[in-house]
């Protein structure tokens, strides 16, 4: 009896791993992402082997094109083409072929491979709230290579001394609340006479979320001009105001019956001010947002005042915001675990295929997050993302020729160590927010030797 039933739950785990294994594998449709660039039987850096090692490089945390050809040629893997020189190992170790594929590769494959990827992830997971998916909001920079194509897209920035010689792009994230998996960013200029806002952005990355989303920001993207593009994008929003425009907003409200002790909220009939229509004269004459003010108190010291489309009450609303920090994690985890500021692309062409690929890898870490989650029943972001990422690169994919069975057992491997690196769960603690020492973001990576003094 005993040994059936550890037959059945053998069978069942088998069962479940090979489920895990087709998911992850079905991320990267390997004939689709040829079929939109063929290529010459002789080539060798095809589609599919190109966008892998931008996708590799950045798994890698943005390893050199050279450590990147040094595993291609090494390992052999079977997505390779069966030409010649890969029969034959003669295939050289020098960058330049794959420098070329890179340029050459058909730009709209990156942002296809990175939209099919997070469609499939958003789809196996769970939606936040009223069978709806939240979707978290947030902008940031990165510095670029300083070359003049990337200098005329992105400016730098400049003061009284004159302009600086780094690039500066402005990103407008939005990344699913339950999985941490992420959107194609909106890219724009954070300087210059082509500069685009926080709002220019958001406006974009709205359009693209699914339909009925639930859209988390801060306090940044509380003002009308936001409110009412994610209203017309058919989306719900659930936004922090600052104290000054809530109590501007009052003044328009009606008082609604309160929910309890500290909890307060208003219906409010939010019209654009002179002030916005002069800073966005396409809204209409009519353009309105039906919302709800909520004044929440959280303790002696905070309070928050929030505006939102949802019928929901203000403990269930405060929960929710209170989950708008998980951006923050998020963005740390792309910019600095993964690298991804410092991007060494010198035009604009392969900056857009890099930032692609680091969707792409970014993503594929969080499907093994969640995948790892589910063996051991808890939800993804309980797991460490870090330490996910680092399973994935030292186990699965260390430099070594595997066949199909070593490789199961390595994929095997990194689920179990992946579940096991699990977030410290900490109930009480609180540390308040502080500013981290600057990282060095120059694209050398290195400091400049001190001068003698002697």
């Amino acid at each position: 009896m005993v040994a059936t039933l550890k037959t059945a739950e053998q069978t069942d785990a088998e069962r479940d791993f090979r489920l895990a294994l087709e998911q992850f594998q079905g991320l990267l449709p390997q004939a689709a992402i040829n079929g939109m660039q063929p290529m010459g039987p002789a080539t060798v850096y095809t589609a599919l082997v190109t966008v892998w090692l931008l996708v590799y490089q950045r798994l890698q945390a943005g390893t050199t094109l050279m450590d990147a050809v040094a595993e291609l040629v090494q390992t052999s893997p079977d997505y390779l083409p069966k030409n010649r020189r890969v029969r034959e190992q003669t295939l050289s170790s020098n960058t330049g072929a794959y420098s070329r594929a890179r340029t050459r590769l058909n730009p709209q494959v990156t942002p296809w491979l990175a939209s099919h990827i997070y469609d499939k992830l958003v789809a196996a997971s769970p939606p936040s709230l009223m069978d709806r998916r939240a979707f978290i909001l947030d902008g940031t920079t990165i510095p670029l290579a300083p070359t003049k194509a990337l200098q005329a897209a992105f400016p730098p920035a400049s003061n009284q001394h004159g302009a600086s010689v780094w690039p500066i792009a402005h990103w407008l994230v939005a990344h699913e609340l339950e999985s941490g998996c992420a959107i194609l960013p909106e890219i724009g200029a954070m300087y210059g006479p082509q500069a685009e806002s926080e709002i220019d952005l958001t406006k974009k990355i709205l359009r693209r979320l699914p339909a009925k989303s639930i859209v988390l920001a801060d306090r940044n993207f509380g003002v009308f001009a936001v409110a009412h593009a994610a209203v017309q994008s058919g989306h719900y929003l659930l936004f922090r105001l600052t104290q000054p425009r809530f109590k501007a907003l009052l003044r328009r409200a009606k008082p609604l019956a309160s929910e309890g002790q500290g909890q307060r909220r208003w219906q409010l009939t939010w019209k654009p001010s002179k002030k916005d229509r002069k800073s966005h004269p396409e809204l209409a004459a009519d353009a309105s947002v039906e919302a709800i003010l909520h004044e929440v108190v959280i303790s002696p010291t905070l309070t928050l005042w929030l505006v939102t489309t949802l019928p929901c009450t203000c403990t269930m609303l405060a929960d929710l915001y209170g989950r708008r920090q998980d951006v923050e994690t998020d963005i740390r985890n792309l910019k600095v675990t993964l690298n991804t500021e410092q991007i060494q692309a010198k035009s604009v062409d392969t900056l857009h295929k890099e930032i692609a690929a680091s969707i792409i890898a970014y993503n594929l870490v969080i499907q093994i997050r969640r995948l790892a989650a589910k063996r051991v029943g808890v939800k993804p972001r309980r797991l460490s993302f870090t330490g996910t990422w680092s399973a994935v690169r030292i186990i699965l994919l260390a430099p070594m020729s595997w066949d199909a069975d070593k490789w199961c057992q390595q994929f095997a491997l990194t689920l179990r160590v992946a579940g096991q690196r699990k977030l410290p769960n900490r109930p009480g603690r609180h540390f308040p927010r502080k500013a981290h020492t600057r990282r060095n973001k120059s694209t050398t990576q290195y400091k400049k030797t001190p001068p003698d003094t002697k």
